[in-house]
């Protein structure tokens, strides 16, 4: 009986562990999606926050995904409120390995030209899809800041 016992909760200890365990790829690397769209004020807030992460875990995969207003900081001449641009922040993640995608349908249904777009970002079709890929076929987790 015992032994049934200590079986059923090592199984139950494993169980509530996946999502841990899936959130790391076979190498080890932490994979994460940042999920933006609520305009520029969110898009500060998660540039400082993935700043911190990469010092924190420089070999985390981190990928943001902007929709909606979440784009705006994504375009050219974008600044933040106290009129920094985006542009020097984004480069400098970028080439720290972060990658920025932005949503297809926000850029047609905002009329944005890809030219008006970041070099650093890569347009997906669409960002909600896009955030769901990541989590459920490639173990990203979720932080929307």
């Amino acid at each position: 009986m015992a032994d049934r016992i200590t079986r059923f909760f090592l199984l139950l200890l494993l169980a509530l562990a996946a999502p841990f365990v899936c959130a790391e790829s076979a190498a080890g690397t932490v994979k994460v999606v940042y999920h933006l769209s609520d305009g520029n004020e969110q898009a500060t807030r998660a540039l400082g926050n993935i700043r911190n992460h990469m010092r924190a875990d420089p070999s985390a995969k981190i990928v943001v995904v902007a929709l909606s207003d979440g784009v705006r900081f994504l375009l050219d001449d974008a600044r933040d409120r106290h009129g920094r641009p985006y542009a020097a922040m984004v480069t400098a993640l970028a080439t720290q390995g972060v990658e920025f995608r932005v949503c297809g349908n926000t850029l047609a249904n905002f009329d944005i030209p890809m030219s008006k777009v970041s070099p650093q970002a890569s347009v997906v079709p669409s960002g909600v899809a896009e955030v769901a890929r990541l989590q459920a076929k490639e173990g990203f987790v979720y932080l929307r800041p």
